[in-house]
């Protein structure tokens, strides 16, 4: 089976083919835009983003299964929380979706993304490091490296395709 993966970003594609690399699948990662704003603002934006980049992938490839994550971040009355989702698309019109871990970020960071900026900006210039989206991510630096973005992505990931793979064989009553 051909998997395509809606972005180019490693700590994504990663997730994607160290999770199922024991199914045996053939992995083709894609560059797609998210269609929805570099730093999305709730979850509906954020799922909006991840369906995008998977019925893109899905479109551009002849993959069978294509998997769209994106990474966002959500108001709620305990403060701004990280938020992400992933969708999986089966090339005959299934779709499953999953939302994973939300945590509320430092207020220092929540009022830079209040005023416009970007999480992976943000996070790069508070620890030096501008390659932080593509490693441990926002998730990895507030965890004390306990959760990795791509941990965060494979848990999503095992999510989608869990929901897939139990859709073959549906549960009998």
């Amino acid at each position: 089976m051909r998997v395509a993966i809606g972005t180019k970003n490693p700590a994504k594609v990663h997730a994607v083919q160290d999770t199922l690399i024991r199914e045996g699948h053939s992995f083709v990662s894609v560059s797609v835009e998210s269609g929805v704003s570099p730093q999305p603002f709730s979850d509906m934006e954020t799922l909006e983003g991840a369906k995008n980049r998977a019925k893109k992938a899905l479109a551009i490839t002849d993959a069978d299964l294509s998997f769209g994550l994106e990474g966002g971040v959500q108001e709620s009355e305990t403060g701004l929380l990280l938020c992400n989702w992933g969708v999986l698309l089966h090339k005959d019109g299934g779709e499953w979706l999953a939302s994973g871990a939300k945590f509320p970020l430092p207020s220092y960071v929540a009022d830079r993304l209040r005023q416009g900026e970007e999480l992976g900006v943000v996070m790069a210039d508070v620890t030096g490091n501008l390659d932080i989206r593509k490693k441990e991510g926002a998730i990895g630096i507030y965890t004390g490296g306990w959760v990795s973005r791509k941990e965060l992505f494979a848990h999503l990931v095992r999510l989608l395709y869990g929901q897939y793979i139990s859709s073959l064989e549906p549960f009998s009553h």
